[in-house]
């Protein structure tokens, strides 16, 4: 049977719904097509389960792509300020975290129950467990499932990237935007842990451990906290820099940013005698402390050792240089950078140049944001941008 409409969303995640609550609500007639059985699955598990929706620092800065310049339209049209009001409308409760971070203060489900609403009230028509056949292009767009077919002069690719491949996700629109001749930007694992192998193994000793850190990846600089883990490097610090990480290169950690590199002969000068695993224990974690000390043969008490040592422990310490050998994958990556290559798109309405009426959103596109509800301000702000256009 076929079903004839407006405008096919593929994709019923942040970006997809967005865009077709907008649509909808402009009175085009919209039908979602979702894989999964039920609409938003990433937005549940998203922030521990309070989806952290938005962020209310969101600008271009904090987004990598091939073209930095191409997510300022979007972000400037639809800011996290307004997201906030749409969320504030509904009397859905939030709070702020660190680093501008916004959360709800009930549950990620309350945030779905809005998209759908928004969705309702622009009639949009949403199909989840349906499995894509094929999806043709000639006069407009030919959409095939197992349970019919959906034509429209406009279709919209909003099925996220292939990052967590548990929750369903694939590179399904990479695979579809090849078919119809776009470039894509070779997908990467971000917001990823990084593994370590070699000597730096030692340190899956203190898994478990955390600590203050500014973490650093290419000129990318990320003061939060650093976890060591079973298989190397997580927390926030080494998720954000390793969107900017490749391999090769090292990843550098500064486990003292409130020191200078000069603090361990300050110290010597004020009390010699002073063993230098307490003043390191004394700001690091004592597990941490100890490997520290030990990788850098700082043992005994300030004053038995030359300055020579000290102030090279002191700037190791400032620019401790870890050489991960990968990543854990998309299986637990929180997103992906790469994507539909942006030149092929309008920064202004998401559609791809030369062909009229495909748009492309959200995690699908080359445009990843920083850890911290950047990733879904893209996907409100591309989704209102195609939906708006549509």
């Amino acid at each position: 049977m076929e079903h004839s409409y407006d405008a096919i969303v593929l994709g019923a995640g942040a970006a997809g719904l967005m865009c077709a609550a907008r649509a909808g609500q402009r009175g085009k007639r919209v039908v979602v097509l979702e894989r999964a059985e039920k609409p938003g699955k990433k937005i549940l598990i998203s922030g521990g389960g309070r989806c952290n929706f938005t962020n209310i620092g969101a600008g271009p800065a904090n987004y990598l792509s091939s073209n930095p310049h191409f997510a300022k339209s979007a972000l400037a049209r639809y800011t996290s300020r307004d997201f906030l009001e749409l969320v504030e409308s509904y009397g859905i409760a939030w709070h702020e975290k660190t680093l501008g971070q916004l959360f709800c203060d009930g549950s990620a489900k309350q945030i779905v129950a809005m998209l759908l609403e928004e969705c309702a009230k622009g009639d949009v028509t949403l199909r989840c467990g349906e499995e894509i056949a094929s999806v043709e292009h000639g006069e407009g767009f030919t959409v095939t499932t197992q349970t019919g077919t959906y034509s429209a002069p406009a279709l919209v690719i909003a099925t996220g990237g292939p990052s967590i491949p548990k929750m369903g996700a694939t590179g399904f629109a990479y695979d579809l935007a090849r078919q119809f001749g776009l470039k894509v930007v070779e997908p990467r694992p971000a917001l990823v842990p990084l593994t370590l192998g070699g000597e730096e193994v030692l340190f899956r000793d203190i898994s478990g451990v955390s600590a203050p850190v500014v973490a650093k990846a290419g000129k990318a600089a990320f003061p939060e906290a650093a976890l060591f883990t079973h298989r190397g490097l997580s927390g926030p610090a080494i998720l954000q820099a390793s969107s900017y990480w490749r391999p090769g290169e090292p990843l550098l950690v500064d486990f003292l940013p409130d020191e200078t590199a000069e603090w361990l002969l300050d110290a010597k000068r004020g009390s010699p005698r002073t063993a230098i695993k307490s003043l390191l224990r004394d700001r690091l974690p004592a597990r941490l402390a100890d490997i520290l000390a030990e990788k850098l043969g700082l043992d005994g008490d300030l004053g038995s050792l030359p300055d020579k040592k000290l102030r090279a422990g002191g700037e190791r310490l400032k620019r401790w240089e870890f050489r991960p050998n990968g990543t854990e994958g998309f299986a637990k990556a929180e997103v992906t950078v790469g994507g539909i290559a942006t030149a092929e798109l309008s920064s202004k309405t998401m559609e791809a140049k030369r062909i009229p009426g495909l748009c492309a959103i959200g995690e699908a596109v080359d445009v990843t944001g920083w850890l911290g509800g950047y990733n879904f301000q893209w996907a409100w702000a591309s989704g209102v941008a195609a939906g708006d256009a549509l």
